[in-house]
């Protein structure tokens, strides 16, 4: 029986076997696709002197973020909540004054998560921050179809490995045969699955807050990000 092991620079594992005439190859490889989706970061922060009416101050903050997305064309489907809550606050700069510790005893903070096309991304933070939401503009970039993507990568990989395993038979004086045999190994994920949201434009001059007070802001240059999907494949190959 004579086998050999072979170590490329790539990270891949070579190995063939005389008895069972094949050429086993791991190989990885990778797909890009520019991101359809942009998971926008909306949030508040209000302080207060006492509990009620910091929630109270909070609450209509809320309300008002939330009109102005609605009117301004994004459906509730498209908010999700990431987290809410009043509490003590205990975060003080060392250089305020009693008075102004004073008015900062409470804080209540609250944040969305609005997913939208690209597009839409530079609008959805204009019209947040003119309602109020001053601790907005964080986006997730990511993909509608996931599953498309990782297919693309493990056929990208499959490709690689057979292109390998061409040069080592040629080396071997062999002919290289059919592939018999293929594992699509557990990706490395980068990137998210959400609905798609085609179709989705936004109006800020019909948000509630004034057609005068969102002109003031400037409109955010805005591109969407290459999102990237890895795929391993190991690929057993017949040589003739």
């Amino acid at each position: 029986m004579a086998s050999f092991l072979v170590s490329t620079a790539f990270a891949q594992t070579i190995q063939i076997d005389r008895n069972n005439k094949t050429i086993a190859i791991s190989t990885t490889d990778e797909a890009t696709a520019t991101a359809d989706i942009a998971a926008v970061t909306v949030g508040l922060e209000v302080f207060g002197s006492e509990s009620d009416g910091t929630y109270t101050d909070g609450g209509r903050l809320s309300h008002a973020i939330l009109k102005a997305l609605h009117e301004a064309g994004v459906e509730d489907k498209n908010i999700e909540s990431s987290g809410q809550g009043l509490e003590r606050n205990t975060d003080f700069d060392d250089k305020d004054k009693p008075e102004q510790r004073a008015k900062k005893q409470f804080v209540f903070r609250q944040s969305w998560e609005v997913s939208v096309p690209p597009r839409a991304a530079a609008e959805v933070i204009r019209v947040s921050v003119a309602a109020g939401a001053h601790k907005t503009g964080a986006i997730e970039w990511r993909l509608a179809d996931r599953k498309a993507l990782q297919a693309k990568a493990a056929e990208a990989a499959l490709i690689k490995a057979r292109g390998v395993a061409s040069h080592m038979a040629e080396g071997l004086h062999v002919k290289l045969g059919d592939l018999i045999y293929a594992s699509n190994e557990t990706p490395n994920t980068r990137i998210f699955f959400n609905r798609p949201l085609e179709g989705l434009v936004l109006n800020a001059e019909s948000a509630s807050v004034s057609s005068k007070q969102i002109a003031i802001l400037p409109t955010l240059e805005i591109r969407p990000q290459t999102v990237r999907e890895e795929a391993t494949v190991y690929a057993v190959f017949a040589i003739e």
